[in-house]
């Protein structure tokens, strides 16, 4: 069982705990994820099972989309509604929509983000949120994002009693990126405390919330079928950003063996190829300026 499962992971589950439950429903262990999503985060969470683990470094690097909600007026130690309330500072009136607007621009491009304490970011070998909760202080590591888009999608609604305000938004981001420290950060632009109040991871890896199927209707239709069938989708659909290139059978009998290809098969160099022989994607190739050739960077199939 070699492919690409889109799965959608409900809230109050772990990413952990759903790669632990597919692996006894699919009676094997080797399976992987695409990103991680905290529990009170639900969308897409793509697994890659048997060979399609070669390619999770792939899905990563196809950034994410999600849709959320941020709530302005007060933050927490975990900047979502998960965690204790830290600050508290009521709005006495809306802000304008332009005025939320531009901050969020500003916000949107390559940025520099500091992980949440509460975050599995590692920082001499133990988890950030291993300090926060043992209440221990470390100096969190600055991190590079790429912000694609960062949309508000709703009105701006105000919360006269409490002094709140909440607007929905679109995100479209590299991997790595905090959404809850992106909501933040909006926040600060605009003088006041902020929380990730929602949030749903809509695309990962190039596949959509459409795309996904539950735990339930996968266990249902591996137990009645004792296949996933045409739910499993082929390894390939996670590289299709990638050139491609189909060999000959006398031209894969010599790449096979590893010892790559020259620029007359594949002129353009890129950082990237999918390399095919009948039909079947058989390895992945990068271009190396040192050899002047293309070596095998991932390999699926010598036959």
């Amino acid at each position: 069982m070699d492919g690409i499962l889109p799965v959608y992971k409900p809230q109050g589950m772990t990413s952990h705990d759903v790669v632990n439950q597919l692996r006894k429903i699919l009676h094997t262990k080797k399976i992987g994820h695409a990103g991680t999503l905290d529990p009170n985060v639900d969308g897409v969470l793509p697994l890659a099972i048997g060979k399609g683990t070669k390619v999770i470094e792939f899905l990563h690097a196809a950034g994410k989309t999600y849709v959320g909600a941020v709530t302005m007026g007060f933050s927490t130690t975990t900047e979502d509604l998960d965690g204790d309330v830290v600050a508290y500072q009521p709005m006495t009136a809306p802000l304008k929509l332009g005025k939320v607007e531009a901050a969020m621009k500003t916000l949107e491009g390559e940025i520099i983000q500091i992980p949440p304490m509460y975050s599995a970011v590692k920082v001499n070998g133990r988890r950030l949120y291993d300090y926060a909760r043992a209440g221990e202080y470390v100096e969190r590591p600055k991190r590079q994002a790429t912000i694609y888009e960062f949309k508000r999608t709703s009105p701006l609604t105000y919360d006269r009693q409490f002094g709140l305000m909440t607007f929905t938004f679109r995100a479209k981001v590299s991997k790595g990126t905090y959404i809850r420290t992106l909501a933040v950060d909006v926040g600060k632009r605009l003088g006041y405390p902020a929380v990730m109040s929602r949030l749903t991871r809509q695309t990962a890896g190039g596949y959509s919330l459409q795309e996904t199927h539950t735990i339930a209707d996968i266990k249902q239709r591996f137990d009645r079928q004792g296949t996933l069938g045409e739910w499993l989708l082929p390894i390939d659909s996670a590289l299709q950003n990638y050139p491609a290139i189909s060999l000959s059978d006398a031209q894969w009998a010599t790449v096979k063996d590893g010892v790559g290809f020259s620029e007359t098969l594949y002129p353009a160099h890129v950082a990237r190829l999918r390399v095919y022989h009948q039909g079947q994607l058989k390895s992945i190739h990068t271009w190396s300026d040192e050899k002047q050739r293309y070596r095998p960077y991932r390999t699926f199939s010598i036959e």
